[in-house]
């Protein structure tokens, strides 16, 4: 299911130059918006059309004319941060022909439902200037700002408002007449917990996705081809959130393909096998599974529930390598005295700073492998609300209390947002199985 366009301010954008696969997705370079015209009226939804214009497509006799392509082509670059070219430049028309096709799909599918079931499905124009009124302020618009922007670009208000009604409202229908209906069971849940709790020790991956559907580019073999052109235009410049917006077919593609943060075995083997080998901030080359094709930007990475995360604070008294026995023991017994009046880590501060020569610190949160030998002990061995005794470092001597302890990774399985993952999987799944259905049942002429 195609996700409600979030546009990408500014429409105009420079590539940065082609980083390797090993950088992070560039980010556009700003463009000068032009200033926002005065709050008059709300814009109209039918601006004038060209004298001439041709047939690009015909579906199911309602046709999409050459005007209708062209400026698609406009708001899906613009929308996307892409810098096409020659090379590149037909699939992006195809691209922008196929979401209109989709689009115009969708629409004769309403219409029916509306006629038959007399209700109201297909978005009106008060709920789309609403809609234009949230983009506009994510990008610190107002709507007539906002509009301005796109004119400056050659895209007509109307293409956008066509976009925008067809996303919604195709949306609703699906969430409409199947979400009420869908029943995520317990059963369900449970066995994506118990494996996401048996998969807790394996690294864990935060990722954004962009998944192109083969069956709508075409087949695999294209699927592949416009993949590949992506990653060299996210490589470039192009935001990856603007990208899966308008590309990804995944039920992540409305939150810019963010997917969280997932254990293996939650995505498709190919997809985790390209995970373990990706570093934090690497963009992945195109995955081919089995109905599709993947783009991953791997975002972060953890170790598994098998290293322990402890969070420590401690007091300590600064003490050369070289002090002598006798100013070691005399810390010491100072230490030990500090440390009998500590009764939790909220009021630890307050309690060390009574005491002359002796500094607290909040040395935060650390897997316990990654402490220094000398606290690596303590933090094993010491339960929350514990404190050590006196530790001799290099540079001073330490107690440490040990405010938290959990296993890394753990806290992530989650049941509500488990079943909400699954529900829109399985909404993802419902609205592409409904979309091919169309499609192949459609008289669809492409000139």
């Amino acid at each position: 299911m195609t996700a409600l366009v979030a546009v990408a301010l500014p429409f105009t954008v420079q590539a940065q130059g082609a980083p390797s696969a090993a950088a992070p997705p560039a980010v556009a370079a700003p463009a000068s918006l032009p200033a926002a015209a005065p709050a008059a009226e709300a814009p109209k939804l039918t601006p004038m059309r060209p004298m001439t214009e041709s047939v690009a497509a015909i579906v199911n006799d309602e046709i999409i004319s050459t005007y209708d392509l062209a400026q698609r082509m406009r708001l899906l670059i613009a929308t996307s941060g892409v810098t096409p070219t020659q090379d590149t430049l037909p699939e992006f028309q195809q691209e922008a022909l196929r979401s209109l096709v989709d689009e115009r799909l969708q629409i004769q599918e309403l219409r029916r439902v509306q006629k038959d079931q007399k209700i109201t499905i297909i978005a009106t124009d008060d709920e789309i200037q609403e809609e234009l009124a949230g983009m506009a302020q994510q990008n610190n618009l107002k709507p007539e700002g906002f509009l301005a922007a796109l004119k400056q670009q050659g895209i007509s208000s109307e293409t956008l408002f066509e976009q925008i009604r067809a996303q919604m409202s195709w949306q609703r229908w699906i969430r409409g007449r199947y979400g009420t209906r869908l029943r995520i069971g317990e059963d369900q849940i449970k066995a994506t917990q118990a494996r996401l709790i048996a998969a807790a020790s394996k690294p864990q991956y935060e990722v954004s996705e962009v998944f192109l559907d083969a069956g709508r580019a075409g087949g695999m073999d294209a699927a592949v081809k416009g993949a590949t052109q992506l990653v060299a235009q996210i490589q470039q410049g192009a935001p990856f959130a603007a990208v899966a917006r308008q590309f990804s077919t995944s039920s992540t593609a409305a939150a810019g393909g963010e997917a969280g943060w997932i254990s293996q075995g939650e995505m498709p083997t190919q997809v985790d096998a390209v995970l373990d080998q990706l570093r934090p901030g690497q963009l992945s080359q195109p995955i081919p599974v089995k109905d599709g094709v993947y783009i991953i930007y791997l975002r972060d990475k953890r170790s598994g529930a098998g290293q322990t995360l402890v969070s420590l604070k401690q007091a300590a008294i600064a003490l050369p390598a070289t002090a002598t026995d006798a100013e070691v023991q005399a810390a010491r017994v100072k230490l030990e005295g500090v440390k009998a009046s500590i009764k939790d880590c909220q009021t630890l501060e307050a309690t060390v700073s009574k005491t002359p020569g002796v500094v607290a610190g909040d040395l935060g949160e650390a897997e316990v492998g990654d402490l220094s030998p000398e606290f690596k002990d303590a933090a094993q061995t010491l339960n929350v609300g514990q404190v050590s005794s006196p530790i001799r470092t290099k540079v001073g001597l330490h107690v440490l209390a040990v405010c938290g302890k959990r296993a890394s990774g753990a806290g992530q399985v989650d049941h509500d947002q488990i079943e909400s993952r699954l529900t829109g999987q399985q909404l993802s799944m419902i609205s592409r199985r409904y979309m091919r259905d169309l499609r192949n049942s459609a008289t669809i002429e492409t000139r």
